[in-house]
């Protein structure tokens, strides 16, 4: 037996003989059956294929998974028809499965780091002759086996593991594997003996503008588990569409399934940050200690919404909880493991140095990634799922009333500064349309996210004059414009005259903006869309590739000649009569880069959905307005830099107050909708 643990099998007392009190903070599930296709994200392989390793893993010294060039372990998918169950599944004789995977490995580092928890038993229950393997990892990825146990018949299988070792990174988690017969896998448990600062109650919120199908689905999969509402007081629904999820076709099932817990609010749309406000606002109304936002176009794991408010419990103190954000269109693909904000150029989704993005877990999994060992520590979370302590909210407010945009890392960062610390879980998450099937910095959310993001370096920037945003701002408003996406300039320009009219008018405009910015599209070809390129005159080619290539991204030697050049054309030549009657290329989405669209003169260019086009023209005035403007307002924004920092901040406090909210939505909406 370890000395790191104490393991029994068919009991549940400690080896003193005394009954001790231990609850459950992470149980080992399986997907259902409408996410078979995700399953290496709950269940994984390590088949033993021979006699030798078979006797080697039953004495407990077989490894996990296949070692590079070893033939004697192979790799194998695991088995869809042998789950059982939400928490059960049967292992094939001589296999064995592993729950070293992201929803059912133990997230060690996380533990140790933010709660008071010290040490942590695992309990099995198995059915059959076979064994069960604990094992764990460090900050570097290394893998260890800590202890296995032969199990025979019911058994259930404790042991009691450590969190010391843990300060830096690594994970716990244990494989099952069969002898000469199958053996069920009847569930398993991580529990804790240690003291809970609070047993929270939750309020959910859901924020959504006319998408009524992913809402109910979500409402359905809840009501599906009712054992994820054990300590929720409300589900929320803040409605800001017009197409309303009331009167949706399936709403009365999912409001009878969820009875009095389900609310929907009916406002107008005041955009995310306006929805999740009034989620915040209603937790601390109703007496919640915690409210968890979720975006609407998402699908839930709902044991990820136990999960986070368990882990909340037992943080030190008061601490903002989130979950991962997993790709809806490829569902095991991992788009971050936590985000920080580069205080120099406050760049958007910036992802933590020591991991990687888009991990595909189909690909490699968890025991074979050494980077996602090591514990990531975050300056926010996503609000597609983010649990937030009232308690937090009374002392330094509510969103931003920013409509879209940067709510979320503002507030994430204000939360930091005040002392409150925001962790992204490990094994909570839902699935979202990740930002490579988007285009958002483009556009009519470019007023936002351009506006929002000066907004969170005016509050938050570390240097005096914003570090290097200004600059980085004026290259992404030069690219925009040498690549015909003159709507984007004109909504980017826009935004610095409201930031510089100042924060006591952003309340005002949050129902206003949208409708504004999206009728500045209707003169601009680029921004109007069609289904098909079809809908459009011809392609005419106009233009034979040099020496047959393409055009390529300049080097950085060549860079400021391309660039001189590019401009003098883009400014100085005229548009022909045959690029205006014609489009020159068809450009996919993927292809459509500022290097490449700078040389174009017309092209038919698709969306990053695909599902419709529109013709980009140029236009050497505009261009030439373009960018004396924008030369000229960031000029404007950098001189008065001083002064609005200290506007915003001053006004920071008001503007987030529970008593501005109210205002605002009192004035778009009933208080006492029901």
């Amino acid at each position: 037996m370890s000395t790191a643990t104490k393991s029994e099998t068919q009991g549940g007392t400690e080896n003193n003989g005394t009954q001790a009190e231990w609850t459950t903070v992470q149980r080992v599930i399986l997907p259902g059956e409408r996410g078979l296709e995700t399953l290496p994200l709950y269940m994984d392989s390590g088949v033993v294929t021979s006699s030798t390793d078979l006797t080697d893993a039953m004495s407990g010294f077989g490894r996990p998974s296949a070692a590079p060039g070893d033939e004697t372990i192979t790799s194998r998918s695991v088995h869809a028809d042998d789950i059982e169950s939400k928490t059960s599944a049967s292992v094939r004789a001589g296999e064995r499965i592993s729950f070293g995977t992201y929803f059912n490995a133990f997230a060690a580092s996380y533990w140790r780091r933010w709660t008071t928890v010290q040490e942590i038993r695992l309990s099995v229950r198995t059915s059959g002759r076979g064994t069960v393997s604990v094992y764990k990892s460090n900050a570097r990825g290394s893998l260890q086996h800590v202890e296995t146990t032969r199990v025979m018949g019911q058994a259930e299988t404790l042991f009691t593991l450590p969190l010391l070792p843990f300060g830096d990174g690594g994970w716990y988690w244990f494989d099952v594997t069969a002898g000469a017969e199958d053996i069920q896998f009847l569930g398993a448990e991580w529990q804790t003996q240690a003291p809970r600062r609070q047993h929270g109650t939750l309020t959910v919120e859901i924020t959504t503008l006319n998408k009524t199908a992913y809402c109910l689905n979500n409402l359905r999969i809840l009501g599906e588990h009712p054992e994820a509402l054990a300590n929720v007081k409300e589900v929320i629904v803040v409605d800001q569409g017009t197409e309303k999820l009331a009167e949706a076709e399936g709403f009365a099932e999912v409001s009878a399934a969820l009875g009095d817990k389900l609310r929907i609010i009916n406002q107008a749309n005041l955009g995310g940050s306006g929805g999740f406000a009034r989620g915040m606002y209603e937790a601390v109304e109703n007496g919640s200690d915690y409210v968890m936002l979720l975006d609407d176009d998402v699908v839930i794991e709902p044991e990820s919404i136990t999960r986070l408010g368990i882990f909340a419990d037992y943080c030190k103190k008061p601490t903002l909880v989130g979950g991962h954000m997993f790709d809806l269109h490829d569902r095991n693909v991992l788009h971050t493991f936590g985000e920080i904000v580069n205080p120099w150029v406050i760049g958007p989704d910036e992802p933590n140095p020591n991991q990687q993005m888009r991990h595909n877990f189909a690909r490699r999994n968890l025991r074979d990634t050494p980077w996602m060992h090591r514990r990531v520590d975050v300056d926010y979370n996503g609000w597609w799922m983010c649990l937030i302590p009232t308690s937090v909210i009374r002392e330094i407010g509510l969103s931003l009333p920013v409509f879209i945009k940067w709510d979320d890392t503002e507030y994430g960062v204000r939360a930091k500064a005040a002392g409150y610390s925001t962790v992204s879980l490990p094994g909570s998450a839902v699935w979202h349309v990740s930002w490579i099937d988007k285009d958002d910095l483009v556009g009519w959310q470019a007023y936002f996210h351009t506006r929002n993001r000066f907004i969170y370096a005016l509050l938050h920037s570390p240097y005096d004059l914003g570090g290097g945003l200004i600059e980085n701002s004026l290259k992404l408003d030069l690219k925009h414009n040498i690549s015909m996406q003159y709507y984007t300039v004109l909504g980017r320009i826009e935004a610095m005259r409201d930031l510089l009219r100042g924060p006591d008018q952003l309340h005002a405009i949050l129902p206003t903006k949208l409708p504004a910015i999206r009728a500045m599209a209707k003169e601009h070809s680029e921004a109007q869309f069609k289904p098909s390129p079809d809908d459009f005159p011809v392609v005419k080619t106009r233009k034979v590739p040099r020496r047959g290539k393409g055009v390529s991204v300049p080097s950085y030697v060549s860079l400021v000649p391309w660039l001189a050049k590019t401009i003098v054309r883009q400014v100085g030549v005229p548009l022909s009569d045959a690029s205006r009657r014609n489009p020159e290329a068809l450009v996919p989405h993927e292809d459509n880069r500022w290097w490449r669209m700078s040389q174009l003169d017309s092209a038919l260019v698709s969306n990053a959905e695909g599902s419709a086009a529109s013709w980009y023209m140029r236009d050497p005035k505009l261009v030439r307005k373009l960018l004396i403007d924008s030369v000229r307002i960031y000029g404007d924004v950098l001189r008065r830099w001083p002064s609005l920092k200290k506007q915003y901040r001053a006004a920071l406090p008001q503007i987030t107050s529970m008593e501005a909210w109210r205002k605002t939505f009192e004035a778009h909406s009933d208080l006492g909708d029901k």
